[in-house]
């Protein structure tokens, strides 16, 4: 009876694989992963600012990347292929595995792995490009604060030295002086220039993915130019908050934040919609 039961197991699971679209599989995988990499950060910033505020915050995670996430899911979701192959059902269950830890950087990993190999063995352009995104989602979740943490003290000091530059104030480390002599202004790891440019990236690639955009020589320059004025807009609120204490205390502020986040967000989409507007308006 075991044999038998066993035969028998084999034969309904291998019968739910073939009728079974690839694209509900994979984006039901994915978007499991998207949840858990993101539940940690949910739950903080809910313990921290309550609920309702959080929810308007975002839960201190970037819209952008609520966005890639849906994105990327949609369009994986859009292969309507029939039959997963036996062996993504091992790789699915290994995924499940990895993405229900409690360990959020886990979780990305998987979805990192999981979407090259969408991109690499996936012939449904939809769901390659959905992965391509997904792939992006990744990088300023996990990738940019791997790099933050094993070169800190490098981009920290870029930073300040461009500040410094700004106001001809001397500089030490990442710590820069302020025009009037008051004080000093250190930056600080939430003031580094690193998160927002892997959002301009993040943006670039769902954008482009998203409307299909065809691939062209020029698509470097415009994803550079969004990361250069994340640069700018970034080293110029933190070289104005150098100016003097009230320009600190003006600037460094939550609305000043926000007013920055909004300017950075609106470059950030402005350039990449240059980069795509052949095809963003054939679209609308």
């Amino acid at each position: 009876m075991t044999i038998l039961n066993v035969l028998i197991s084999n034969q309904i699971r291998s019968k739910v694989a073939s009728d079974q679209s690839r694209g509900e599989f994979f984006a039901g995988l994915f978007a499991l992963g998207c949840i858990s990499g993101l539940a940690s950060r949910v739950l903080q910033s809910a313990n921290k600012l309550g609920w309702t505020h959080a929810f308007f915050d975002t839960f201190e995670v970037s819209i952008l990347v609520w966005i890639s996430c849906a994105a990327g899911v949609y369009l994986v979701l859009q292969d309507r292929t029939i039959g997963v192959r036996p062996f993504e059902l091992a790789i699915g269950a290994v995924f499940a595995f990895l993405v229900i830890l409690p360990i959020g950087a886990l979780s990305w990993l998987a979805v990192t792995a999981l979407g090259f190999y969408v991109i690499i063995f996936s012939e449904d352009p939809s769901a390659r490009r959905g992965a391509f995104i997904l792939v992006a989602t990744t990088v300023p979740v996990l990738w940019s604060r791997l790099l933050f943490q094993f070169f800190a003290d490098l981009i920290l000091r870029i930073d300040a030295s461009l500040v410094g530059w700004l106001l001809n104030t001397p500089r030490t480390g990442d710590i820069v002086g302020f025009a009037d002599g008051s004080g000093v202004l250190v930056i600080l790891p939430g003031c580094s220039s690193l998160a927002n440019m892997s959002l301009a990236f993040l943006c670039w690639v769902t954008v482009s993915r998203l409307i299909d955009h065809k691939r062209s020589v020029y698509d470097l320059l415009w994803c550079l130019l969004a990361c250069a004025s994340v640069i700018a807009v970034n080293v110029i609120r933190m070289s104005v908050m150098g100016l003097s204490q009230w320009h600190y205390e003006t600037f460094h502020s939550e609305l000043g934040a926000a007013v920055t986040n909004t300017v950075i967000m609106g470059l950030i989409l402005s350039c990449c919609l240059l980069g795509v507007r052949r095809e963003f308006f054939q679209r609308i």
